[in-house]
C-alpha cells in the first residue's frame, strides 16, 4: 500500500474515531421515565413552607440555612401573597411577598422556539401555579391566562439566628413581608421589603436590577431593643425536582461555582451522591475567604449567587432527599447588632442568559471571580475561547453568522496553511518517488524487511517525511470539537440564522429528503432524533458529496477491500453527520471546499496537478463489452 493511500487511511480512520466520540459522548441517553413513580411527598405545613432548622456548622463564620422543603399548594402563602412586578429591557417577572423570594422570572429577549408567537423563556418559576398570558407573562385576575406547570425554582433570602435567639424572632422562607417603598423593581427603582418580629428587631430587604440580569439584594437589621441581638444572612436557591437536561456527557449542567479562583461543578446525579453532612443531608460545604458565587447552570441560562468582593462567607451545594429540592446557598458570617444600630450585608443574584460580554463586565465592573468561567469551555478550553472571539469578532463585521462560520474556516485553513502545504507537498513528492519505490518492492520480493530498510533509505536520500501529511489531519480533532463546542454551548448561535430553511445554527438542518425539502405535505423525522439523521438533511447531502470530491483527489486504491471501504465512507459520514447542529456541518463543508482548492493548487503548482475528472471515472464500475459476432 503507497503512502498516498496510507494517508487518506488515516484521515478516515482519525473522522471515524470523530463520529465515534460523537455518538459516544455527545449524544444524550433518553431520561428513564418510571410511570408508575409518585412525586415525593410534600412537607405540610400551616403557614407555608415548612422551615427545617440544621445544626450549625463547624465554620466559624457562618451557621447553617435552613431546608427550603415543598409545601401543598392549598397551605402555601405564596399562593394568595401579593407580589412585586419586576419589569427590565431584559427581564419580566414579580417577587413574591412570601418569603420576599424571586420566583417568577421570564427572559424577555428569548422565545421558547424560533416562532415569533412563542412564549418568553421562563428561568423561575414559584412553588404555586402561576397565572399567566401566553407570552408567559402575568396576568391579572380576570384575564384569559393559561397555569404554569413548571417545577418550582426560586431564590429566597432570610436570616438565622444566632445564639438565644428565638428561631420566630428572624424571617423565614414562609414570612410574609410588607412592601415600605417601591411599586415595580426596574432600573433605578429599587424596591423595600419591611418585616418586624415584635421584639424589637425591624428587618428590611432592599431589592436592586440593572437594565440586564443582575439584581443586588441587601438585607439589613436594625435593633431597637435594650440587648444585642445575633443572626446570620444567608440566600438559597432552590429547584424543586431534577429539571430538564440536555444529558450530554461533555455539557455541564447542574451546580456551578467559584471558590477563591477554584471551579466548582456538580451534575444533578451527583449532588444527590454527595456524603451526608450533619443533619444538611447529602452536601458540599467550603468556606470561601475572599471571592466566590454558586448556583445553578443549564446550558443556556443560569442564576448565581455571589456575595460582595472581598467578603468571607460559606459556599453550600446539597440535595434535600425528602422533598426532593437541590440547594446552592451562600451563608454569611453571624452578625451582632448592638442597641440603636443597624446592619446590613449585600449579595448579588444573577438570573439570566449566558452572554459573554454581560458575563465579563460583570466580572470587571461589579468583581464577580471569573464569571465567564460559568461557560462551559470544554477540555479544549485553550482552543475553544480563542475560536469563540473570533468568530464573535467576525459575526460583529460580517453581521451574519452563517458567514461568520465560513470567514472563520478560511482563517483556520489560512492558520494551519504552512503545515497543509508541507503536507500536500509531501504527498507530491511521494507521488513522484513511486517508480522507485516499485522498482524496490520487484527487487526485494517477499522480503519485506529488506523492502522496509531500503524505502526508509530511499526517503532519507530524498528528504521526504511520509508522516508529514497526517500532521494537518491530526489538528483537525481538537479544532473540530473546539469549535462544535463554542456552536453547541454558546448562547450567540442559539436561533441565529443563516439563510433561506437555515434559521437555527444551533440546531440540525430541519429539511429532509423523505419529504422531498419540504414539497411532499408530511414532516420530517424531528430534529435531534437518529431518524433525522438518516432523513438526510440539505447539509449532510452536500458534505457527502464535498468529502467524495476531496476523495477523488487522490486515485483509488488498487486493494479491492481499500476501495470498497474509500467508495462507501464519504455516504457513512454523510448519515452519521446529519444530526450535527447546522453551524458545524456547514464548517466542515466549507473546510473540504477549502481543502479541495489548497490541495488542488499546490499539487499543480508541484507539477503533479490531481486528475480529478480521471479518478472519477475510473471508480466507475466499467460496463461489460458485448460480444460482436
Amino acid at each position: 500500500m503507497d503512502d498516498n493511500n496510507r494517508n487518506l487511511i488515516l484521515a478516515m480512520v482519525l473522522s471515524a474515531l470523530v463520529m465515534i466520540g460523537w455518538y459516544a459522548f455527545f449524544v444524550p441517553e433518553p431520561p428513564a421515565v418510571d410511570p408508575t413513580a409518585t412525586p415525593p411527598a410534600a412537607t405540610q405545613s400551616t403557614g407555608g413552607p415548612a422551615v427545617v432548622p440544621a445544626a450549625p456548622t463547624a465554620s466559624s463564620t457562618s451557621t447553617a440555612a435552613p431546608n427550603v422543603a415543598d409545601a401543598a399548594d392549598a397551605g402555601d402563602p405564596s399562593r394568595d401573597a401579593p407580589r412585586v412586578p419586576i419589569a427590565t429591557p431584559s427581564l419580566q417577572g414579580s417577587i413574591s411577598l412570601a418569603g420576599g423570594r424571586i420566583d417568577d422570572l421570564l427572559l424577555t429577549g428569548y422565545r421558547e422556539t424560533l416562532s415569533p408567537d412563542a412564549p418568553f423563556v421562563r428561568l423561575l418559576s414559584p412553588t404555586t401555579q402561576l397565572r399567566v398570558a401566553q407570552d408567559g407573562s402575568p396576568v391579572a385576575p380576570g384575564g384569559d391566562p393559561e397555569l404554569v406547570a413548571q417545577k418550582p425554582y426560586y431564590a429566597v433570602y432570610g436570616w438565622m439566628p444566632g445564639p438565644g435567639v428565638d428561631p420566630a424572632a428572624v424571617p423565614n422562607p414562609a414570612t410574609v413581608w410588607q412592601v415600605e417603598s417601591g411599586e415595580t423593581l426596574g432600573p433605578g427603582q429599587p424596591v423595600t421589603l419591611r418585616w418586624e418580629n415584635g421584639s424589637g428587631q425591624i428587618f428590611r430587604r432592599i431589592f436592586e436590577i440593572d437594565d440586564r440580569y443582575l439584581f443586588t439584594v441587601t438585607q439589613s437589621v436594625e435593633n431597637t431593643a435594650a440587648t444585642p441581638f445575633s443572626a446570620a444572612p444567608y440566600g438559597i436557591l432552590a429547584r424543586h425536582g431534577q429539571p430538564d437536561t440536555q444529558n450530554y456527557f461533555v455539557l455541564h449542567e447542574g451546580a456551578v461555582g467559584m471558590t477563591d479562583g477554584e471551579l466548582v461543578e456538580l451534575k444533578y446525579k451527583n449532588i444527590a451522591k454527595l456524603d451526608p453532612v450533619a443533619t444538611e443531608g447529602p452536601a458540599e460545604i467550603v468556606s470561601v475567604a475572599e471571592n466566590g458565587w454558586v448556583g445553578f447552570t443549564d446550558k443556556y441560562w443560569m442564576t448565581t449567587l455571589a456575595p460582595a468582593p472581598g467578603q468571607p462567607f460559606t459556599a453550600v451545594v446539597k440535595y434535600a432527599p425528602g422533598a426532593d429540592i437541590y440547594q446552592t446557598e451562600t451563608r454569611m458570617p453571624m452578625q451582632t447588632v448592638a442597641p440603636a444600630t443597624r446592619l446590613s450585608t449585600a449579595t448579588h443574584l444573577f438570573a439570566g442568559a449566558k452572554i459573554y460580554e454581560t458575563l465579563e463586565s460583570y466580572q470587571d465592573s461589579v468583581g464577580i471571580d471569573r464569571f465567564v468561567d460559568s461557560i462551559d469551555w470544554g477540555w479544549f478550553y485553550f482552543l475553544t475561547k480563542p475560536i469563540f472571539h473570533l468568530l464573535h469578532w467576525l459575526h460583529g463585521l460580517i453581521g451574519n453568522m452563517g458567514w461568520a462560520i465560513i470567514a472563520l474556516t478560511f482563517v483556520l485553513k489560512l492558520l494551519v496553511f504552512p503545515l497543509a502545504r508541507k503536507s500536500f507537498v509531501s504527498m507530491a513528492r511521494m507521488r513522484e518517488l513511486q517508480p522507485e519505490m516499485e522498482a524496490i518492492k520487484e527487487r526485494t520480493g517477499d522480503d519485506r524487511m529488506k523492502f522496509q530498510q531500503e524505502v526508509m533509505g530511499l526517503y532519507k536520500r530524498e528528504k521526504v517525511n511520509p508522516a508529514a501529511g497526517c500532521l494537518p489531519m491530526l489538528l483537525q480533532i481538537p479544532i473540530f470539537f473546539a469549535l462544535y463546542k463554542v456552536i453547541f454551548v454558546t448562547i450567540e448561535l442559539r436561533h441565529a440564522p443563516w439563510f433561506g430553511w437555515i434559521r437555527d445554527l444551533a440546531a440540525p438542518d430541519p429539511s429532509s429528503l423523505l419529504n422531498l425539502f419540504g414539497l411532499l405535505p408530511f414532516a420530517a423525522p424531528a430534529q435531534g432524533t437518529m431518524l433525522h439523521a438518516f432523513s438526510l438533511p440539505l447539509l449532510a447531502i452536500v458534505l457527502g458529496i464535498t468529502m467524495w470530491l476531496q476523495q477523488k483527489l487522490n486515485p483509488a486504491p488498487t486493494d479491492p477491500t481499500q476501495k470498497m471501504i474509500f467508495a462507501w465512507m464519504p455516504w457513512i459520514f454523510m448519515f452519521m453527520l446529519g444530526g450535527f447542529a447546522s453551524g458545524l456541518v456547514l464548517y466542515w463543508i466549507a473546510n473540504n471546499l477549502i481543502t479541495i482548492v489548497q490541495q488542488y493548487t499546490i499539487m499543480r503548482m508541484h507539477g503533479h496537478p490531481p486528475d480529478l475528472f480521471g479518478n472519477i471515472k475510473s471508480s466507475m464500475p466499467a460496463r461489460p463489452r458485448r460480444n460482436r459476432k
